[in-house]
């Protein structure tokens, strides 16, 4: 009788993209401010973080303003995974569990591997950008590096007309690129395990398949962390930092379905 061949244990069913309409991303801001209201105690403790960062880069554009946007950068790169907490939140509101900021806090234990991954790639665009800030300043502004007293009135001297051009560009490539990676691929791996390529591939899927929905979820982003900086002190980040972080969570449920629990 012919020994059974050990089983095979299949493989996950890749995660499929859903239909996400236009008026999507007011519904995850709505579900966002849901999830704040529901655990403000942990969302006051991301905020607190998140309005930490905007104080050290209102610091580093005082003193050192050719390396701000690096380090805005460098906020876009920790920004998601330091949401994690906030995604873990909001899904375990969503599957009736108990939130606790502890729970929030251990959430990436079980994903070092897929996390580390996506740390990895997203470290090398920051140190692309890094370099690639200094070699635009280098290049194309004219008048010599701004002051820290006369940061803006030197950026925006008419002869470094090129240099807004082109830093903007640039700027916004990499951004863009951080954005397309991450939108959905951190709360994809905390609540599917999924490895850090699967991810990041399913991310930008998401946003070049539905790109008139994400690229408007990209705007609000843009607009609402804007305007919160323009707030004295910054100090809208306390409640607009874990109201993005929780609307993620739901733009990545209205992108990839079901899930949830473990």
């Amino acid at each position: 009788m012919a020994a059974s061949e050990p089983s095979v244990p299949a493989a996950a069913p890749a995660p499929r993209l859903q239909a996400v309409g236009f008026g999507a991303p007011w519904r995850w801001l709505a579900a966002g401010a849901r999830d704040l209201r529901a655990a403000p105690g942990i969302g006051l403790f991301y905020g607190l973080c998140f309005w930490g960062m905007a104080l050290l880069l209102g610091a580093v554009f005082r003193s050192l303003p050719e390396y701000t946007m690096s380090f805005i950068s460098g906020c876009f790169l920790l920004g998601p995974f330091l949401a994690m907490g906030l995604y873990e939140s909001s899904r375990r509101r969503e599957a009736g569990l108990p939130q606790s900021l502890s729970d929030s806090l251990t959430c990436w234990d079980q994903h070092l591997g897929s996390m580390g991954m996506l740390v990895m790639v997203l470290v090398v665009m920051e140190l692309l950008w890094g370099r690639a800030s200094l070699v635009v300043f280098a290049v194309f502004f004219d008048t010599g590096m701004p002051s820290t007293t006369h940061v803006m009135a030197a950026i925006f001297n008419p002869r470094n007309w090129e240099f807004v051009a082109v830093y903007t560009l640039v700027g916004g490539l990499f951004a863009a690129l951080v954005f397309s990676t991450c939108v959905v691929s951190i709360p994809m791996i905390l609540d599917r395990d999924t490895d850090a390529i699967t991810a990041g591939l399913a991310s930008l899927q998401a946003v070049s398949e539905r790109s008139v929905p994400m690229l408007l979820w990209g705007a609000l982003i843009l607009a609402l962390v804007l305007g919160s900086l323009a707030l004295p002190l910054a100090c809208g980040l306390l409640v607009v930092g874990p109201w993005l972080g929780h609307a993620s969570w739901h733009a990545y449920r209205g992108c990839y379905g079901t899930a949830t629990g473990r």
